[in-house]
């Protein structure tokens, strides 16, 4: 079953002409959700405004579920997005979001990191490549004029940040320090990632200060829901 997500998101602005409705986003990763590959539970779901991918999934499968709901998408690459088949089959998507680039998706503005060294012949760890992609988002970020309190943000990751919704048995899975320093200056209201196996890790949600944290492995709606209007103060 296909897990949710509410959060309340802090800025008004991106809810504007919506009647109060929620952004509502599937974020997938990792596994196929079955779930998805069925009219009835889809139609369960209800529309979405976008689909985001954190990575290891197959072009197919995402180009797939932007079809099937009929939204646009949005996906970071995995550390097994690479090689021959990943490329041949690379067409059934949109082009992958480019690591550390802000960009704006349903009227939120995500920061994504796919998996740092990509470029290279072996797909290993790489500590120093991940904190290059987050000096580059705040480069970025501080172009835009987006300070840390100015508009929130999210960040969409294949690896997450270290110790938080990393615990695992080897090295390989465990988060970026890099990831960890952006988390804890920016708070992003909601950090979405996979990589990280859900039988390793006791709830795939984490809440960090401000932040919630969450392991999309399979698939999760994200219901962004807008603030609450400050009562009136009784005369």
């Amino acid at each position: 079953m296909t897990r949710r997500l509410t959060v309340t998101w802090p800025d008004p602005r991106p809810f504007e002409g919506r009647g109060g409705a929620p952004i509502r986003l599937l974020a997938v990763s990792d596994d196929v959700d079955r779930a998805l590959e069925y009219e009835v539970n889809r139609e369960a779901i209800g529309k979405v405004d976008s689909i985001i991918g954190c990575g290891d999934l197959e072009p197919g499968y995402l180009g797939f579920l932007a079809d099937a709901f009929g939204a646009p998408l949005a996906y970071v690459r995995g550390n097994h997005d690479v090689g021959g088949h990943w490329e041949r089959t690379a067409t059934a998507a949109p082009d992958p979001l480019r690591s550390g680039l802000p960009v704006d998706i349903s009227g939120i503005t995500v920061v994504p990191f796919e998996w740092p060294g990509l470029d290279r012949e072996r797909v290993e760890r790489d500590e120093t490549r991940a904190w290059l992609d987050v000096f580059r988002a705040e480069r970025k970020l501080a172009r835009r004029g987006l300070s840390r309190r100015s508009r929130p943000l999210m960040v969409v990751s294949h690896a997450p940040p270290r110790g938080v919704g990393d615990v695992a048995a080897d090295r390989y899975h465990l988060g970026y320090a890099g990831y960890r320093w952006f988390l804890d200056r920016r708070r992003p209201p909601v950090w979405l990632h996979g990589h990280t196996t859900m039988a390793s890790v006791a709830d795939w949600r984490e809440i960090w200060g401000r932040s919630t944290v969450a392991n999309v492995t399979g698939a999760i709606l994200v219901e962004l829901v807008p603030p609450e209007e400050p009562q009136p103060r009784p005369m």
